[in-house]
Formats: C-alpha cells, structure tokens, sequence
C-alpha cells in the first residue's frame, strides 16, 4: 500500500489502538494533521503544548493506554519539554510526536527549527529522528514497545516534514526486537525466598508502596499480602491509593510533607520493603541513617533505581505484581501485632485540630468534606504545591488511579491539562482538579480546551493569595524574608470562569462549605469554585 509518511504515521497510531491524542498544529506538522482528517482518532485542541503533553499524562494514568502528543517543530517541540520529562519522572508511558524542518535543513538554523532529540534525551527512554521514510512504521512500533514495557516512559519520534510528505510502501511489523532491551519481569526465585525469609523473621516490618505499585497493577496483591502478614503499609505520594485511604493497615504517606504516623513506623522499623517507589529525598530524606538501623528489600522493574538512593540488602529486579504474588505464597509467617499495637498510639498522634477562621475556608476541612461526597470512581487531580499536600494528606483515594498528581518533577501547571486528559479518558466518572492560585494561572487558558471539548471538570481553587510552598519556605528556613511569593493582585477568577460561560461561585469561610460542594457536584457540568485561604495556613 503506497501512502505518505503521514498518512503511515496516522496508520500506525490507529494499528496501536490509539483513539485519542492531544496536540497543536503548525507548519512542520502540517501533513500529519491533514492526514489526521481521514482518520476517526479523536483529537484534543490544547491551548499550549505543555497542556498537551500533561493532557496526554493524565489519559494515560486513568485508562492505562499509553498517551499520545503532537506539536510542531521549534517552540512547539520544546514547549513539550516540561511535560515529557513530568511523564518521565513519574513513569508515565507517552508517545510525543514532533514536526521538524526537512531534513536538508537540519543543522542550519532555519525558521522553527531545535533540536529537540539532543533537548530531551536526558528524559526520555528512548527518542527517534526518522530519517528515512521506510522506516517510520518500525519506530512507531518500537516507540509504543518501549514507552510502555519494562518502566514505562515517554518516547518522542521526531518527523520531518519531508518525511510525511514521502512516499512508502506501508507494511506494520508484527513484533518488536530492540537489540539491548529486554526488561525482566520476573523475580529471581533465590531472592524472593530471601525476602520471605526476611519478612518471618521481621519483628516490625512495614511496606513502602510508590507509584510503580499502581503501574504494575499490583495494589491489590499488595493489599492481600499486608492483610494476610498483619504488615502495616505507608505510601509515597506516588503510591497515593495502592491502598485504600482508611484501610487499618494504611498508615498514610510518609516523608517531609507526610503523617506522623507514617515516618513514625519508617524509622522505627526493622525491615522495610520499597515496592516499585525510587527512594526520593522527599519521601526519604534520612534513607541513609533508616539503612543503618533496618533490613531494606527494594523490589522495581528499573535496576538503575536499587542502590541509589538508599543501601539495599535484599534487592529484586521485575515486576512488582508478579513479585509480590510470589511473596504472598512464599512467607511462612509474620508475628506483627506487638508491633501494630505501638502503631496505633503513633496514629493518633496523626490527629490534627482544624482552625477555625471566620474570614477563612480551612482547605483540610474543604478536601475531607469534597472526599465524603465523591464516589469510589471519581479522580481527584492536583497542581503542585500546598494544595497537593493537603489533597495527599485529606482526600480519600479508594482505589487505584484516583489521585493524580506531579510527584517526581513537581510541575506547576499540571494539574488542570492533566485533569482534561483524565476526564477524557474517564468522560462518566467526576474529575477534580484542585490547584492554589498559582499553579492554577500557569495553565488557566486550558478552560478553552474544556469549553471547545464540552468537559464537565471540576476546578477548586484554594487561593490564598500567595506562592504558599514558596512562602511556607521561607518562613521555616529563611526568617521570614519573604521575596518574590506575594500574588495579592489575582484576577477574579469567579468572572474569568464566568467569561468562559462556567457555573462559578467564592466561598470563604467554613460554614459555607456544605452547600458549595452540593452546588459544586449537583450535575456533571464545569463548576469552578474558589474558596479564600488562610495564608499561614501550613501544609501538614
């Protein structure tokens, strides 16, 4: 079949069982998009290409596809950078798809031209500049391969405009065989019966769960591995709903924005058992001086992540799912209930006094009344700052998927292109999108997307008029020298969301709560709802 390179590019996509991706056209990307027109895959108009790559984030994370994004060459190319390396600090597989000058030009710095393979080959897993049009269909094939095998990633190919516009014979490969690349999936059995023999041995286990747990599709052997071995769970912020919030054996996120209960039982603990989380700093920040005093078992599908952070003595290389299962029928036995007992007198130190302001909304109230209200289904979506703490810490995440956030990166911004993704992938289960009023005005153009796409995202805007992670900084490490933190001069966002013809109302203090959330969640329309915060309200 004799067709175009973008016309094989479109093929390919629909062969990957691709039905919706998310982009922005221009000129080095032309072809594609008029090839696009033939096809019935589903395309989402952002308003910036950073929205795209965060939209394609989002879809990817509520229905497990491997999420697509398109821009154009130049500016359009790297102002994907930001998203792409959010997927890649949160394993999150993506395919970007770029335009770029012919190949001719390449090199010379002609109009609309960057190098966007060199920009971002420090994160991604792999990227692809097709150079020949015959071989277009083998990188989409392989691209897809790797962006959602082993630790999933992003993927960018990179396509000239001559190469759309060139002519091939079309032949889709079946398989994929990557010289080098063959991720391991299962355990080494002499490793597994280590653990086993580590976890009977185990006055005061705990496990770690991260966002690799959600990946593999492994919550639910992990939840039965913990109820069956009393082994008491903590979560980063990653691994945000691998266990129900609420679960008896939950003890909640750990790390510098966690519960005390959790860094309480991580520290306290002889055998700690990482599953699928990268031992960051902020989840981890003392790994070193835990190493000194506990076992740790670090279980990840990435080798490069055992042993960089924190010293391991048990490690495991796979799948986290298949892993875990295998531990389920290996541990002999697990005498945990002393250890549990002490556990609960450090839970009830996780009792927090809410302020009462009558001037203020207090956000943990707000997202623990939102929580009460939303169904096992819903998402729960947030930007980056305070307002992702108090969401991690006070929603209930019941299942799987529920809590989306930048964990990795921490990109600002993410949050409401990201939710448009998710309520994309998921149109019959309610999205929030949480985010302060900074992180919000870093995308906030992408109400147009929802508006053009019809998008019943909810958004909740916690404004307390302030950059309040920044601040909440520099009050803690720097005296009080506040520099460069102060938003007191925000638009209204009650008649920016108005301007866009969106329901939208401000509540500011605590008794207002009740009924703007019932307004808030009455139908499945856009609600915007901005509540005024305390701005010394803290995050934990």
């Amino acid at each position: 079949m004799k067709i175009t390179g973008a016309q094989a590019l479109v093929k390919a996509l629909e062969l990957e069982n691709v039905t919706t991706i998310f982009g922005y056209p221009g000129a080095a990307i032309c072809p594609f998009y008029d090839a696009l027109l033939d096809s019935d895959i589903n395309h989402t108009l952002t308003r910036n290409e950073q929205g795209a790559a965060h939209a394609a984030s989002g879809y990817s994370r509520v229905t497990g596809k491997t999420g697509v994004c398109v821009a154009t060459s130049g500016p359009g190319a790297t102002n994907l950078i930001t998203g792409i390396a959010t997927a890649y600090s949160d394993s999150i597989p993506m395919v970007a798809i770029t335009g770029q000058v012919s190949l001719d030009l390449i090199g010379r710095d002609v109009f609309q031209e960057a190098d966007i393979t060199g920009a971002t080959e420090p994160f991604c897993k792999h990227n692809y500049l097709v150079k020949n049009v015959k071989d277009l269909p083998r990188i989409v094939k392989e691209a897809f391969h790797i962006a959602s095998t082993g630790r999933p990633g992003p993927v960018l190919i990179d396509v000239p405009v001559d190469i759309q516009t060139d002519i091939l014979d079309f032949r889709y490969p079946n398989e994929v065989d990557i010289k080098g690349y063959k991720p391991n999936y299962k355990g080494h059995p002499q490793q597994i019966k280590k653990i086993a023999e580590a976890v009977s041995g185990s006055q005061r286990p705990v496990i770690c769960a991260g966002g690799g747990v959600i990946s593999a599709k492994a919550s639910e052997i992990m939840t039965r591995l913990a109820e069956k071995y009393q082994i008491p769970v903590v979560t980063t912020l990653m691994g945000i709903g691998s266990i129900p919030v609420g679960h008896p054996l939950n003890l909640g996120m750990l790390g510098s924005h966690g519960v005390y209960a959790a860094n309480y039982a991580v520290h306290n603990t002889d055998l700690l058992i990482i599953i699928g989380a990268r031992v960051g700093d902020r989840a981890l920040g003392t790994a070193g001086k835990i190493a000194e005093k506990a076992r740790i078992i670090h279980i990840d599908i990435d080798p490069a992540e055992i042993g960089k952070n924190v010293s391991t003595t048990i490690p495991v290389v796979g799948d986290a799912g298949l892993i875990v299962e295998d531990l389920y029928k290996s541990i002999q036995n697990c005498n945990t209930s002393q250890w549990l007992d002490s556990l609960q007198q450090a839970v009830k130190k996780n009792k927090v006094e809410l302020t009462e302001k009558s001037s203020y909304v207090n956000p943990k109230k707000l997202i623990a009344e939102l929580s009460k209200r939303l169904n096992d289904d819903a998402i729960v979506v947030t930007e980056v700052g305070q307002n992702q703490i108090w969401a991690a810490n006070n929603f209930i995440a019941r299942k799987p998927g529920s809590f989306i956030t930048s964990g990795g990166l921490g990109t600002m911004g993410y949050g409401l292109p990201a939710g448009i993704g998710a309520k994309t992938g998921k149109p019959d289960s309610t999205v929030v999108v949480i985010g302060g009023d900074g992180s919000f005005q870093m995308s906030m153009p992408e109400m147009g997307t929802i508006k053009q796409n019809r998008l019943g995202v909810k958004i909740l805007i916690l404004n307390n008029n302030r950059l309040g992670m920044v601040r909440e900084i520099q009050k803690n490490k720097y005296k009080k020298r506040y520099s460069q933190v102060f938003l007191d001069d925000n638009p209204d966002f009650v008649k920016i969301a108005e301007a866009y013809g969106f329901k939208s109302e401000r509540i500011s203090c605590n008794s207002q709560i009740d009924s703007a959330l019932d307004r808030f969640l009455a139908d499945d329309n856009v609600y915007l709802l901005e509540c005024s915060i305390d701005p010394e309200e803290e995050t934990v």
